[in-house]
């Protein structure tokens, strides 16, 4: 027979049954307390963000480009600063990254002014090539940061500026698709 405990004596409850029962109950009690020191919200730290990689080549850019480089700082210096006043850590984070790759862009800036000869093909130039499928196209060469092919500007390091520069009016250059003629350069 198993001895009963001497509060519950004649209810048939032994000892084991109740020890464990106690043991579970506080068990349980204090893992709800344990579990809510985990649960709490834990305020992570936002370390900066790794940086934007920059382009290995010379940052040439032209006068509109340098003013926009310009003008973005200026938009990221207020984002930069409304993140601080609302305590916006992510915020603080990406406009710090996006901060510190636009200095390092204005610092290398080399504004480079359109060229005088415009017979040949160089940064800054507007060109129209035509292609041997007959489609015409014109672009303006212009800085990495600076260039929108939907709107008509390439970065002087892409592949179509590289055939173009140095040609005059009348050369065959190699570009993605076939031939191209440079038609006109401004």
């Amino acid at each position: 027979m198993v001895p009963t405990h001497p509060e519950h004596e004649g209810t048939g409850a032994d000892i084991s049954m109740l020890s464990v029962s106690r043991i579970l109950v506080n068990t349980c009690a204090k893992a709800k307390e344990m579990s809510r020191a985990f649960v709490k919200e834990v305020e992570y730290e936002i370390n900066d963000l790794p940086d934007r990689p920059v382009s290995t080549h010379p940052n040439f850019v032209t006068a509109e480009g340098l003013a926009a480089i310009e003008r973005t700082l200026s938009r990221f210096e207020a984002a930069h600063k409304a993140a601080i006043a609302k305590n916006d850590r992510t915020a603080i984070a990406a406009t710090r990254r996006e901060l510190r790759y636009w200095n390092v862009r204005r610092s290398t800036a080399k504004v480079i002014e359109p060229a005088a000869d415009r017979s040949k093909v160089q940064f800054g130039a507007t060109v129209t090539v035509r292609r041997d499928d007959g489609r015409a196209q014109t672009f303006r060469i212009v800085g990495e940061d600076e260039a929108e092919p939907a709107r008509g500007t390439v970065s002087y390091v892409s592949p179509l500026a590289r055939a173009v520069l140095g040609g005059i009016v009348g050369d065959t250059v190699e570009v993605s698709g076939g031939a191209a003629s440079i038609t006109e350069i401004k």
